[in-house]
């Protein structure tokens, strides 16, 4: 669109004033593309405007299921009087946080830094060369105690922006320079001698979490309460280690697994959990449902089962959860093409009105009409449904709180696909259908080794057919670039960022491991070569590539890597873990060091911000233990399978699985994966398993009670 010829014009009559966002695929975009405020997308030619007509940019960041977004959108965007003001004053721009990570992990730090709050919806105001001075986040439409309206936080910015402008952007310089400040702090050199990992910090990390655990309701902190998935993946990797803390470790993970499984915040008809627990008894779920969430939740959960669990979690309660967790995912996320989509909303549509998790809810009188009196009570006694519901009074979310007894589990199995049929009969909560190249990798991960542990082909199915799509879609050979974003099978918008890498090569990994298809490990391979190439600037590593000019000016125009852990892991704990697996199958002593390198972040982390460290540490647990590298090999058989699916149900932390491909269809010329390299069946034609650890093998074995002793000595004392 041109740009307006005047140099400042103002008001609304500016060339080309309109919402623009309705030829967005974003849905979160779109769901704004009928407000009167004339929303623009993030880049460029929003800015350049905002330079032209000599007003700030007001930079509004949420997400699809985000349900303070919609309350603000319907309190504030849809409002006349608001949009004119805003449309008037300033450039309004609106991020889908879930497609523009990077511009959102930017703003976020600003944000905290101003307000001493992070959330969305994040509502910044940028100078037009993209620096934040003003920021918040919800604003209601009229003010409340400690919270001004958003018309009046308008007003104030507006004026400050006319009366004041040298001092709001000397502050927003000062801010910028702040961040950049920070950002050395995290600074990572892949080019030097890495520290010498330390046991006892692994051991001292689950000390300190022990401190911030809820024992009686499970995980970590009060509300709200996230699912600690990354922590969780830490401390069943140092369950299996077993070190002096490795009890305490098992302990935790089963309290936190198992409040969260019988809570609200899993889903009890259908499966899948949901974003995070407004209490700390995990009993009033905020009923988002995301794909990273999911996957990385379904992946814990078979690795407990892996590990065998204990009385406070069976491990097959757990295999439970982890099928109805992998069939939610496919069933409720699964699109035509073979990708994963983002989420469901936590609102439900009801006559017009957004209602939060009204599908989910239920109340004695909705029991009664779908089973009947007799089971109605009971049903409502053992899911704790009352006559006054916990979130609104449309009712409470089903929820034991409590393992069932037997009778109370049949009777659950019985009347669950009743309750399933009249609950598809309500109005369903939308779905955004972006595909996101990371979330999907953690989905291939997930879905494959659940597929293994829980035998379930059907699982490790459906991971080929996201990985399929990931590389049909979003994986350019050509140039080595893998696209973020997806919509209707056609990538658009940014480059992956270093997460999206990371998390696509770690699926894949574990995708090669299942099937012992080369081609996966082959495309694993090609991905952290094309980040090493995009994230990799003078020896040192970042997030990002440099997709906006604003966003580098909001950093201090420095490089950014943030080593904390989110909803997801951290990209640099990611990156660390994919490098760490590829030296284990390539013998690549280079790629060692800078998973080395990386883990160098760990020393200032483990003791004081484990929470937000634990894909670091869960890497620093596999490093530890070699990982141990186990080559499959010999002739196509029952017990080449049973020694195959022996290695995938071990609980060895990090361990590379390398299976011999026998395929007649194998790509001609489709070299061997490294660790399998001169290794050969036992002298009577008779698979065996070569269990190494840094390239250095013991002698090869042929049963599965071998395989398992030596994987017992090698695995003993790997802390």
């Amino acid at each position: 669109m041109p740009l307006p010829e005047a140099a400042s014009p103002r008001g609304n009559n500016w060339p080309g004033a309109a919402n623009v966002l309705g030829a967005e695929p974003s849905a979160y975009l779109r769901q704004h593309a009928a407000n009167p405020v004339f929303w623009r997308p993030f880049g460029d030619e929003a800015f350049a405007l905002a330079a032209v007509r000599d007003v700030p940019v007001f930079l509004s960041i949420g997400y699809a299921a985000c349900h303070w977004c919609h309350v603000m959108a319907h309190e504030s965007f849809e409002d006349q009087e608001t949009a004119d003001y805003l449309n008037a004053h300033f450039v309004p721009v609106k991020v889908d946080r879930e497609e523009r990570p990077d511009v959102d992990s930017v703003y976020m730090t600003a944000t905290q830094a101003i307000s001493g709050e992070g959330g969305w919806p994040m509502s910044v105001f940028l100078t037009p060369e993209g620096l934040a001075f003003h920021a918040g986040t919800y604003f209601p439409p009229v003010p409340l105690p400690g919270r001004p309206s958003f018309r009046n936080v308008l007003e104030a910015v507006h004026e400050a922006w006319v009366e004041r402008r040298e001092a709001a952007e000397q502050n927003a310089r000062g801010l910028a320079a702040n961040i950049a400040n920070a950002q050395l702090s995290s600074a990572v050199r892949l080019d030097g001698p890495p520290e010498v990992l330390d046991a006892q910090l692994l051991s001292d990390a689950v000390t300190v979490l022990a401190r911030s655990e809820d024992p009686d309701a499970g995980g970590f902190g009060s509300a709200p309460k996230f699912p600690p998935s990354a922590v969780l993946e830490f401390l069943i990797r140092h369950a299996a280690a077993r070190s002096e803390t490795s009890e305490a470790a098992r302990d935790m993970a089963a309290r936190a697994l198992a409040g969260m499984a019988r809570s609200a915040l899993c889903d009890q008809i259908d499966g899948g959990f949901a974003r995070y627990s407004v209490t700390a008894d995990w009993s009033v779920p905020h009923f988002e449902k995301m794909l990273y969430d999911n996957a990385q939740l379904l992946r814990v959960y078979a690795h407990w089962v892996r590990l065998g669990g204990n009385d406070v979690f069976p491990a097959e309660e757990a295999a439970g959860v982890a099928s109805r967790c992998g069939d939610w995912m496919l069933a409720s996320l699964g699109l035509p093409g073979g990708g994963l989509a983002s989420s469901l909303d936590a609102d439900t549509v009801v006559d017009g009105v957004h209602h939060e998790g009204a599908a989910y809810l239920w109340t004695p009188a909705s029991l009664l009409e779908v089973l009947g009196l007799g089971d109605a009570e009971e049903v409502a006694r053992m899911m704790n449904i009352g006559a006054q519901g916990n979130v609104s009074e449309l009712g409470s979310p089903l929820h034991p709180g409590l393992p069932l007894s037997a009778p109370e589990s049949a009777l659950w199995h019985r009347v669950r696909p009743a309750l399933l049929a009249a609950r598809d009969l309500r109005n369903q909560p939308a779905r955004d259908e972006k595909v996101v190249a990371g979330w999907n990798g953690l989905a291939i991960a997930g879905l494959a080794e659940a597929g293994a542990v829980l035998d379930r082909p059907d699982l490790v199915a459906a991971a080929e057919n996201v990985a399929e799509y990931l590389e049909k879609v979003h994986w350019n050979a050509e140039h080595g670039l893998l696209v973020r974003v997806s919509h209707d099978s056609r990538a658009r918008g940014i480059g992956g960022l270093l997460e999206d890498y990371a998390f696509c090569a770690e699926g894949l990994f574990s995708l090669y491991a299942v099937t012992g298809k080369k081609r996966w490990y082959r495309l694993a391979e090609n991905i952290i070569r094309a980040a090493e190439a995009r994230f990799v600037e003078d020896g040192h590593l970042a997030d990002s590539a440099g997709e906006s000019a604003q966003v580098f000016n909001a950093q201090g125009q420095r490089a950014a890597l943030d080593p904390f852990d989110n909803a997801t892991p951290s990209g640099a704990a990611g990156f660390a873990g994919v490098l760490l697996t590829y030296s284990a199958y390539s013998g690549s002593h280079a790629h060692r060091l800078m998973a080395g390198n990386i883990l160098g972040l760990l020393p200032s982390l483990a003791t004081r911000a484990p929470r937000v460290a634990g894909w670091l540490l869960a890497t620093a647990q596999a490093a530890l233990a070699g990982p141990v590298e186990a080559a499959v090999v010999g002739p196509d058989s029952p017990l080449l399978s049973e020694l195959h699916s022996a290695l995938l149900k071990s609980a060895s932390p990090g361990m590379a699985v390398a299976l011999q491909e026998n395929d007649a269809v194998s790509p001609a010329g489709d070299g061997e994966v490294p660790l399998l390299l001169h290794r050969a069946g036992a002298p009577d034609g008779s698979p065996q398993v070569y269990l190494c650890r840094d390239m250095v093998c013991e002698m090869p074995v042929g049963t599965v009670a071998d395989v398992q002793s030596m994987l017992a000595r090698m695995t003993s004392g790997a802390s």
